[in-house]
Formats: structure tokens, sequence, C-alpha cells
């Protein structure tokens, strides 16, 4: 990366979206801004750089917008082809990683929120169906270092939000969906993940974080009376 380049990412510190992007950066070793944002009051540049969704994360490089995690981490490593390579070269390789980073956006994330915002039997029925998909993912990491190989790569990044965000989401919830005796595999993923220097620092506060969801859950609860 030349010294001239600017890289700046719009982001949120408890969003596992904008999270993997700054990841990614720190995995690649690019330097970047980072433009933290409030979500209750976007700010005018994060709606002139995403003015389709006006959603984090945005990636900003020598003033050009990308929007979309998923999108950012391919650019990310399209742009910067030092190691780690995030995406192989073989194209059923690469389709596949791409399938799976959509299941867990549009399916375990999704179901999770689900979870996180419904009650009674609508809460059971959630409860469920994440529980199903992460067997899913389970089954995809079986007797492999990293979901992609040897190495970390674009679908270990997408699923990095197992690492530390939902262990805090559950223990705010007060229920037990994932824990290493249901997904053993995952977990050993996990403690592969933990090695890695940058994933380490890259850990999300806790107590933060907590509190945040339980902030977040009591205004959905007095809102839903």
């Amino acid at each position: 990366m030349g010294d001239d380049e600017e890289v700046k990412v719009f982001g949120m510190w408890a969003s596992p979206y904008s999270r993997r992007v700054e990841l990614a950066l720190k995995l690649k070793g690019i330097p970047y801004e980072y433009i933290e944002e409030d979500l209750s009051n976007k700010s005018a540049l994060l709606i002139k750089h995403n003015p389709v969704h006006q959603k984090i994360p945005v990636l900003v490089h020598n003033g050009k917008s990308i929007p979309e995690s998923l999108v950012i981490l391919e650019y990310i490593d399209e742009t910067w082809r030092n190691n780690p390579i995030l995406l192989s070269q073989d194209p059923y390789d690469r389709a596949m990683a791409r399938f799976w980073a959509k299941f867990i956006d549009e399916k375990i994330l999704s179901t999770t929120r689900k979870v996180s915002f419904t009650t009674g039997k609508e809460q059971e029925h959630a409860i469920e169906e994440v529980t199903e998909q992460l067997k899913l993912l389970e089954n995809e990491v079986k007797g492999k270092a990293y979901f992609g190989g040897e190495g970390i790569g674009y679908v270990d990044i997408v699923a990095n939000f197992l690492v530390f965000w939902f262990g805090n989401l559950q223990e705010a919830l007060g229920i037990n969906i994932f824990s290493q005796h249901k997904f053993p595999f995952i977990f050993e993923w996990i403690q592969k993940q933990l090695k890695i220097d940058m994933v380490d620092e890259s850990r999300i506060p806790k107590d933060k974080h907590l509190t945040y969801i339980r902030t977040r859950l009591a205004a959905f609860k007095s809102a839903s009376k």
C-alpha cells in the first residue's frame, strides 16, 4: 500500500458486519482511519458515501466508496494481494465460500435477530431454527483447520462473530444455544482463531457489549408493551 493511499471505514463498534471489515484490514496490514457512526443520528458523510442503504459498514478507498461488508471483503482481497489471501483462485472454492458467507448473513445472523427480538413460542421456534443452522456450519468446518483450508480466509472472517459476539448475546438473553458440548468443531475453530494476534486484539469489550445488548432489549420490551 502506497503512502498516499487513503483508507477509511465507517462503522459501529458493536456491529459484526463492521468488525469483520476491520479484521480483514488488520490481517492484511492495511492502515485505515476508523469513523464511528451513531446509527440513531447518521452523519452526512455516511449518507454521502452510502446513499442507497445509508448503512454501515462503508469502506472509502482513495475517495471511492464501497458498501456492504461481503462486497468490501472481496474488494480488500482483490486490491491488496498480500497474505492472507481471503478467497481461493479456484472457481468452485470461491463459489462455495460465497455460498457459506451468504448462509451466515441471510440465515444465521438473520435468525439470531429473531431470537433477540421475539418472546415465547416465536422465540423458541427461532432458537430451534438457528440451532439447526449452526449444525450445518459445524458440519462444514468439521475436519478442517479453517473453513477455507489451512489458513484464515473469507468465511472465517464472516463467521468471526461466533468468536466473541454470539456468546455475549446469549449471555445477555439468558439462553444457551451455543456451547462447546453442542458444537465441538466450531469451538475447535474458535480456539484456532484466538491464536491469531489480530483476531484476539479485535475482541469486543464484553462488559460494554453486554450493557449495549441489554439496553436494546429493554427498549424493545418497553416499546412492545
